[in-house]
């Protein structure tokens, strides 16, 4: 399979999806970052001076998924329906964990819209905590599944 984003004289273009069928599409994509115990604590209890963290990725992350096409320069902007961002906190590690979900009808997918969402919300946190811990290491961004358009389902085998 060739590079869609290039014309066939090899210069970049944006995917032509007037001709694709509309059909519903989702996509979930998860990351986590990794933090101090001081760091992960004040997360979870809510004691970050800059407020609260995990309300603030949130809509962090929701807003990065509407913005998509604004960012990322080939995508395009779509009518999302749904979006969701919701964090894992896991008290072994001191990490927290991110998975976001976009739904769309459409004639392209929202993989780049969860990925950004997730990467987003993961940035944010780094931003608000960052007075307390500067070592922290977002890891881990990618696609678990996605659902409709040509290609069919996509489901990220177990980790």
């Amino acid at each position: 399979m060739g590079f869609t984003h290039l014309d066939d004289q090899g210069r970049i273009s944006m995917v032509d999806v007037g001709g694709k069928e509309a059909t519903t599409r989702v996509a979930v994509a998860r990351g986590s970052i990794s933090m101090s115990r001081e760091a992960f604590t004040a997360v979870v209890s809510d004691r970050v001076a800059k407020g609260n963290v995990l309300a603030t990725a949130k809509i962090a992350g929701i807003m990065a998924a509407k913005n998509t096409a604004q960012t990322i320069p080939l995508c395009h902007p779509l009518p999302i329906d749904k979006i969701s961002v919701e964090f894992f906190p896991r008290e072994e590690n001191a990490s927290i964990e991110v998975e976001s979900s976009v739904k769309v009808s459409g004639r392209t997918g929202v993989e780049m819209e969860a990925l950004h969402a997730a990467s987003i919300a993961l940035l944010t946190i780094y931003d608000m905590c960052k007075a307390i811990d500067k070592t922290m290491v977002i890891s881990g961004i990618r696609l678990m599944e996605k659902t409709g358009g040509k290609s069919g389902h996509f489901r990220r085998p177990a980790e």
